[in-house]
């Protein structure tokens, strides 16, 4: 079965180099053989399959080590697809990576993501959105968004309330339009930090 259906066909034992993906493609699929990854950049969407049916589980954001549990059972537990344009890099990451400290690392920042997760998907809508506006942003206060739909299904809101909250946070100058190179113009931001503070 191929890591990368109708793209990339690598072999697991292939040669161990980055990756980069564009958003929207996927990683790999739950069931499906192959390597670890650690996210250098970007924002990849976790789902479980269950009887045909895909289902959004987590989140993972830069430094997040993807797909360990192929090097236990196998194969991979979850089906992973980039939100933004992502880079990785093969997981461990070479002869002298301390493993079993970067997975512990790991383990311990995937514990914080699911906890952060959980809180997206309850309490005020707006609340939910500014949530995962934080989570995504970078420390020069960019952030660049999924698509509307990807935000609905991580917060728990319909995509029509996830246009109307990200059309007023436009409005209040909390998100301002910025333009990234290869990021669609409707979902990259400069995010007002002050504003968000409060």
């Amino acid at each position: 079965m191929s890591l990368f259906p109708g793209r990339i066909r690598r072999k697991p034992e292939a040669p161990r180099s980055s990756l980069r993906l564009e958003a929207g493609h996927k990683l790999y699929h739950a069931g499906s053989e192959g390597l670890a990854w650690r996210l250098s950049q970007g924002v990849v969407r976790l789902d479980t399959v269950l009887q045909g049916e895909t289902s959004f589980a987590s989140l993972a954001i830069a430094g997040d080590i993807l797909g360990c549990e192929t090097l236990l059972f196998g194969a991979y537990t979850f089906s992973a697809s980039a939100l933004t344009q992502c880079e990785l890099t093969p997981w461990p990451e070479g002869e002298g990576a301390a493993s079993g400290e970067s997975l512990l690392e790991s383990l311990a920042l995937a514990q914080r993501r699911a906890a952060d997760v959980v809180a997206l998907r309850g309490g005020q809508a707006a609340d939910r959105v500014l949530g995962l506006i934080r989570l995504l942003g970078d420390e020069a206060g960019r952030v660049v968004l999924p698509t509307r739909q990807d935000i609905a299904d991580i917060t728990n809101l319909r995509f029509e309330t996830i246009s109307r909250i990200i059309k007023s946070l436009e409005r209040s100058r909390i998100l301002a339009p910025i333009r990234i190179d290869g990021v669609h113009a409707t979902r990259s931001f400069s995010v007002n930090l002050a504003s968000l503070a409060g």
